[in-house]
């Protein structure tokens, strides 16, 4: 099973995908933890970018899109060889970032169309405000007015795509009791 959470910065992914680990390991599964970008050359390079100031100029996007999306091809290998192990693959991102972060979202599906699409998605949905508060003292490159417009970006994609929606505003073990009840049921487990 491949599973991503998905959601703004501050939303609690990476607080969550740890609890998961935890959890899911302690269940005897075992798991493979994917990230994006990755730790190849061309993820490195990703990183490298993201730091520039002029990120934000529209040809630049669309080189950071292209190389997420050969990133991705690369990650692919790793995800099908645990899949063949009967690994559980969890990851805090994946494509579907790209569609809401950036342009273009018909042009991104189709230079994606390799990318293994995740088995449950969960959108990490939390108040914009909440998010930034989080993050403070944290480096971020968004403001509210871009993460509120991500968050509605994110909403209508977990429409058109069936995600799972987690209310992220609420506490730590509620949100992971969420998530915990989803999963449990998808692999038939006791919780």
């Amino acid at each position: 099973m491949y599973i991503c959470l998905e959601g703004i910065d501050g939303s609690g992914k990476s607080t969550q995908m740890e609890i998961l680990m935890k959890w899911l390991d302690e269940c005897g599964h075992e798991i493979l933890r994917v990230f994006e970008p990755t730790d190849s050359q061309t993820g490195n390079l990703i990183r490298k970018m993201l730091q520039n100031p002029n990120a934000t100029n529209e040809n630049f996007q669309k080189a950071l899109t292209l190389l997420f999306a050969a990133d991705r091809i690369i990650l692919m290998e790793k995800i099908q060889e645990a899949e063949d192990k009967g690994k559980i693959i969890l990851t805090d991102r994946c494509f579907y970032s790209s569609m809401v972060y950036q342009n273009g979202i018909e042009w991104i599906k189709e230079i994606n169309k390799f990318a293994k699409k995740p088995d449950i998605v969960f959108l990490m949905d939390i108040d914009p405000e909440t998010a930034i508060s989080r993050c403070e003292g944290k480096d971020r490159f968004e403001d509210l007015d871009f993460l509120k417009k991500i968050s509605d970006k994110y909403l209508e994609l977990a429409d058109k795509e069936n995600f799972i929606v987690i209310n992220a505003n609420n506490g730590i073990n509620k949100v992971h009791d969420d998530i915990k009840r989803v999963i449990a049921h998808k692999l038939s487990m006791c919780i």
